[in-house]
């Protein structure tokens, strides 16, 4: 038995906590910070690519901050929704 954390692991516990969160203000407080998380790892990624592969994945670095853009300004309802999906969609990856 392994006792190292999974991050597919912790990710789903992030999301459960934003569907489990009865204040809606706080639900999208937790959802704000889920972006900022992800933008920093994204800028952190890029910073640490070679300029041969910043240039090989422009697109899918572009797709990833279209999509964290399209969640800004989401509503708890919004938030609990597309958290259920997330955790629906690592349910699925773990089963195949």
């Amino acid at each position: 038995m392994t006792n190292s954390i999974k991050t597919d692991d912790v990710i789903f516990n992030f999301f459960k906590q934003i569907c489990d969160e009865k204040d809606d203000k706080k639900c999208v407080e937790l959802g704000n910070d889920w972006i900022n998380a992800m933008e920093t790892n994204l800028n952190n990624m890029e910073a640490n690519l070679e300029e041969a592969d910043k240039i090989k994945h422009k697109d899918d670095i572009k797709n990833n901050r279209d999509h964290l853009n399209s969640l800004k300004g989401k509503n708890s309802s919004e938030w609990r929704e597309y958290a259920t999906q997330c955790m629906v969609e690592i349910m699925d990856n773990k089963t195949q």
